[in-house]
């Protein structure tokens, strides 16, 4: 890209969008109004502003460094990311989850964060800021200063923090440089956004909603995970008619709990998690967004996709369809190694006598969440033969330990922008870990939308468009090269292609 703006549909496709009030565009780009000074979202309810006023920008943060500000009706920080797989998006999407927090304001660049940002990216402070410059037209700071101002605005509009702590958790160490950056950026002072939540929070927890692309397939999401749910770490629950995800939390030293549910109506999901997590929201919130697909954008991806008459049924059935993802990288590992020539059923009982044998104990509300899975020191330090008694052949349990000491030695923590056959080839360094194992764990774990196990026995059933067909691996992957960039999702409709398919033999 050779300027920010190479990232966005050319002005005359935007209005459009913006007369339309496409949801496909939300998040992809903003729309800043000369006239008023203020910036919005495609799908804005208010009145679409002439051509002539109307500029746009491929992220918030270009708007805000153009002078404008956030719109209080549409509000900008509810937006769904732009979900591209490239570097500027990968290191982005760090910066998004608090990875520049450690330092303040025009300090950030200075101290360490950046260094430390720009090493895990395997480049230098220096390229780090010319990469993000070039792609949103602005530096790491100015991105990291509109991230945090944005999710500070989400969390006076939608909790009842107090204002410190809002400051805190938005990645600021000054409350007064936070009041002093909202009311440069915002022109006002941040009590005047605090509202009353409409949202019934119960006591220790709070509440925020996060958006997404419409369609969202969420029953059949919660049908994929309530089968891979592991017992006692999470759990699908149902109240009201609602299907809703729980799970105990670690996360920055801190013990917790989360609770995901969804508001249809809103084309939202709403996150209510225990208030001991508010420091750590900016991170909380980036491994939700994930692990729900919240950034997804379904119709581009069906469209690809509906092109293949095997997919195209299937797309029909389920519109919206995500590749649910993992809160924790670690345990998905080990839950896709414990389904090594097992089924879903099995590995899944595997998985909770695990967490059962060697988890810690986890305070949270619900009955059925009350385990944290182990860490992978804890698994690291275990012999083999101890593993093995939860039902493992002893070759899976050395595999696991395996997988544990190189969690241990940060190997699951990849680069961003690293490329998947290299992630595959990393992750197949580890005894035990071959092709399918770890193009699982690429899809669900780490994110890679066109990673494809292509092994998998139910892919290759299901790919051979007969009822006793059945594709062998070489033959699936020539058939799934259409697929790409998307080979991912085209997994998962081939998945729920086998299921539909059961339900109505069944019937």
């Amino acid at each position: 890209m050779d300027s920010a703006t190479d990232t966005l549909p050319d002005a005359d496709s935007c209005y459009r969008a913006l007369l339309a009030r496409d949801a496909r565009f939300d998040g992809v780009f903003f729309t800043g109004v000369k006239t008023t000074g203020i910036y919005c979202r495609p799908i804005c309810a208010v009145r679409t502003p002439r051509r002539s006023s109307c500029v746009f920008f491929s992220s918030a943060a270009a708007a805000e460094a153009a002078g404008f500000r956030p719109c209080l009706r549409c509000r900008p920080e509810l937006a769904p990311y732009a979900l591209q797989q490239n570097l500027a998006h990968a290191v982005w999407q760090r910066i998004a989850a608090g990875a520049l927090n450690e330092g303040s304001g025009e300090n950030a660049e200075a101290g360490g964060a950046l260094e430390r940002l720009a090493a895990e990216v395997g480049l230098s402070s220096r390229q780090v800021r010319r990469v993000l410059l070039r792609h949103f037209g602005v530096s790491p700071v100015e991105l990291a200063q509109t991230q945090r101002l944005l999710f500070a605005k989400k969390l006076l509009q939608e909790t009842t923090l107090p204002m410190p702590e809002v400051a805190y958790a938005a990645g600021f160490h000054s409350v007064r440089r936070f009041n002093a950056l909202f009311a440069s950026r915002y022109r006002m002072a941040p009590s005047v956004l605090r509202r009353t939540v409409g949202d019934v929070v119960a006591p220790g927890a709070l509440t925020i909603r996060l958006a997404y692309r419409p369609p969202y397939a969420w029953d059949r999401i919660m049908r994929y995970l309530s089968a891979r749910a592991i017992p006692g770490v999470e759990a699908i629950g149902e109240a009201g008619g609602e299907l809703h995800y729980a799970r105990g939390v670690r996360l920055g030293g801190v013990d917790g709990w989360l609770r995901v549910s969804h508001l249809p109506q809103r084309h939202q999901l709403r996150l209510e998690a225990a208030s001991a997590l508010a420091p750590l929201l900016m991170p909380l919130v980036a491994r939700v967004r994930s692990q729900f697909d919240l950034d997804a954008n379904p119709a581009a991806i069906e469209a690809h996709l509906a092109q293949d008459p095997l997919l195209a049924p299937a797309i029909d059935r389920v519109h919206g369809l995500r590749v649910p993802g993992a809160f924790d990288v670690f345990e998905l590992a080990v839950r896709a190694v414990l389904g090594q020539q097992v089924s879903v059923a099995g590995a899944t009982t595997l998985a909770g006598r695990l967490a059962l044998r060697f988890g810690a104990p986890a305070a949270t509300p619900y009955a059925d969440v009350k385990l944290h899975f182990p860490t992978p020191r804890t698994l690291a330090g275990l012999q083999a033969d101890a593993l093995a008694q939860i039902g493992l052949p002893r070759s899976r349990a050395g595999t696991v330990i395996e997988l544990a000491r190189f969690a241990a030695g940060e190997g699951l923590r990849f680069a961003p922008g690293i490329a998947l056959a290299d992630a595959v080839a990393r992750l197949k360094t580890v005894p035990g870990i071959g092709e399918w194992t770890a193009q699982y764990i690429a899809l669900r774990g780490l994110r890679f939308p066109d990673a494809f196990p292509a092994g998998d026995l139910g892919l290759q059933k299901a790919a051979s468009g007969s009822a006793d067909g059945r594709l062998d691996e070489r033959g699936l992957l020539a058939r799934a090269a259409a697929w790409t960039p998307w080979r991912g999702y085209a997994a998962m409709l081939l998945w729920h292609r086998s299921e539909l398919l059961s339900e109505r033999d069944a019937q």
